[in-house]
């Protein structure tokens, strides 16, 4: 497949050349948050990439975020800082009403605000979206009122706007498993300010991964995006992007990785030749770059349906599963490449090697995309 991006993609690596291993490194031992890095991607206009020519922004297509992202990655950086960005601004663009768009979307594409938080996980329900439990109570004409709590919400500190999806209506009364629920666009620094609450959870990632509990939280009532109750279906909209998006994100990992163990294949000697002259060496690299390849496709067809608004959940989340996985083998092919120094900070792999590997649990688990896979493209029943 033609590659229509290779502009972006020169602009972006350009960009990256920029903050060095050394510059994340350092973030990783502090567990701060790489706003030089965040506010370089913000003046470039890439993380406005997908907002319409109209609102500020490039108005390009998710092949185009992909490429975006997956060069981030392939340059050693980490664009799990900013992201979501990318994936949650569907929900908005598609549902949010005329006034909210025109209100919000200039800015964020400008940067004067942040839209980098999605707050949907929570601890008892964890996957099962449908069983979530924070509510948002209707209380007059111009509020809701929201009390519960959210985990794995990542960037909450480092936003200025998060989508909250939360149920409006009880469990008990919902006509359909899939109704009730609601999503908002939730001011983070006012909701600071008046029962929302924020504390940071330790990782062997620096991830800025936190938990948020409400408290009589009030929000106003145009917080909301579309029509109550129709949340779960706006965020299903978004998923499909999401997926392609981390995909592209691995396969840059991956192809950061295999460069890595490649030339140090070719420049380590031992015994007088270097370690890529022996096969044990060589066909790992070589089966890692073949994997990355195949998982590659799959993440630019899923790009390409998504394109052309033509349905591609099956290909959204093969594209997620193939391209985290080839992504790990990379990971750990490139640590037996390179031995015991893998493990010194200096070489920066042990830190891509934590990065990488959260991708095969979030933001939707392999196991889960197997479960989807087998109903409903295969049409097995379904598995608990």
């Amino acid at each position: 497949m033609a590659d229509d991006y290779q502009d972006i993609r020169e602009a972006v690596a350009a960009l990256c050349a920029g903050f060095p291993g050394t510059y994340w490194q350092e973030l990783d031992h502090e567990r701060r948050y790489p706003k030089a890095f965040v506010d370089a991607l913000t003046e470039s206009g890439f993380l406005a990439a997908l907002i319409p020519e109209d609102y500020g922004g490039s108005g390009l297509g998710i092949g185009a975020a992909a490429a975006i992202l997956e060069e981030i990655q392939k340059a050693g950086c980490n664009g799990a800082a900013c992201h979501a960005q990318m994936y949650i601004m569907g929900t908005l663009l598609r549902h949010g009403s005329g006034e909210q768009k025109s209100k919000f979307l200039p800015k964020i594409a400008t940067g004067e605000l942040r839209l980098q938080a999605f707050g949907v996980t929570e601890p008892t329900s964890g996957s099962d979206t449908l069983s979530l439990q924070t509510n948002a109570v209707r209380d007059g004409d111009d509020a809701y009122v929201v009390n519960g709590q959210k985990i794995w919400t990542s960037r909450v500190e480092h936003t200025d706007l998060m989508l909250l999806l939360a149920r409006t209506t009880p469990k008990a009364e919902i006509e359909s498993r899939t109704g009730g629920l609601s999503v908002f666009l939730v001011d983070v620094r006012k909701a600071l300010q008046g029962g929302m609450t924020v504390r940071p959870i330790k990782t062997m990632i620096n991830h800025a991964t936190t938990e948020v509990f409400f408290d009589n939280l009030r929000i106003p009532a145009d917080s909301l995006i579309g029509e109550e109750g129709r949340g779960f279906r706006y965020i299903l909209d978004g998923m499909n992007a999401e997926r392609i998006l981390i995909g592209a994100e691995c396969i840059g990992d991956s192809r950061w990785f295999i460069k890595k163990a490649r030339d140090y294949a070719c420049e380590r000697s031992v015994f007088g030749n270097p370690i890529g002259k022996n096969q044990g060496v060589q066909f790992p690299i070589a089966r890692a770059y073949a994997q990355t390849e195949a998982a590659d496709l799959m993440v630019k067809e899923a790009a390409r349906l998504f394109d052309a608004g033509e349905p591609c959940g099956p290909q959204a989340n093969m594209a997620k599963l193939l391209a985290s996985e080839a992504s790990w083998a990379a990971a750990d092919m490139c640590m037996q490449t390179y031995g015991g120094f893998a493990f010194a900070e200096e070489f920066d792999i042990e830190r891509k090697f934590r990065e990488t590997r959260l991708y095969r649990i979030a933001p939707v688990s392999t196991n889960l995309i197997l479960s989807y896979v087998g109903e409903h493209v295969l049409g097995m029943p379904r598995s608990y």
